[in-house]
């Protein structure tokens, strides 16, 4: 049996649900969530030139918190349409183990989804206990997307503990409400002369 390295010790998930932000109302309510694992973190002491074993664990987490994600914005992955990434590392623990995350974090939550095709984006830092995140959100198929230009802050109360991380995956359906960015591009602009790939 292959021994886990992150060992998990809670699962703290948060949803907005915004009817309105002082404008009209939107069509429906915007969505947005987020996931938040305490693990522990196996390579806290030392310094370890290879952090590459962690990435299959990190993967297979990453997949299970977008599948329970998915379910606490409705069940609906047809219905998702932004996401983003991001760790807090407990103070004994180093900002590259919080990048650890990143690729597989936001490839298992990729599996979950059935889709994505832009970079997920994502953030990271060394925190105590109660530390807070502002997680970024963007459209999850193309991150030039105006409306969906946007952040979900996340924390858990008792985390990280000095040995801990807090891994994080985010979610949206919709961007943010009443969105009107000036010269923001939206999802069919994508291809169009002039406009970044």
């Amino acid at each position: 049996m292959t021994k886990v390295l992150f060992d998990r010790r809670k699962i703290h998930i948060v949803v907005e649900q915004t009817m309105h932000d002082f404008g009209p109302a939107p069509d429906r309510p915007t969505l947005k969530g987020a996931a938040a694992a305490v693990v522990g973190n196996p390579y806290v002491g030392d310094y370890v030139e290879d952090l590459s074993p962690a990435a299959e664990e990190l993967r297979q987490l990453g997949q299970e918190l977008g599948e329970l994600l998915i379910g606490h914005l409705g069940g609906s992955s047809e219905a998702i349409d932004g996401y983003g990434k991001g760790a807090i590392v407990g103070s004994n623990g180093e900002i590259e183990h919080g990048a650890m995350w990143h690729i597989p974090g936001g490839g298992g939550m990729r599996t979950a989804l059935g889709k994505g095709e832009a970079i997920v984006p994502s953030t990271k830092k060394v925190g105590p206990l109660g530390a807070r995140l502002d997680v970024p959100l963007t459209h999850l198929e193309w991150s030039y997307v105006g409306s969906h230009y946007d952040a979900i802050e996340v924390g858990v109360p008792d985390a990280p503990r000095p040995d801990e991380l807090v891994l994080i995956l985010a979610m949206s359906i919709g961007g943010r409400t009443n969105a009107r960015l000036a010269g923001g591009f939206m999802l069919n602009d994508r291809g169009q002369p002039g406009v970044p790939l």
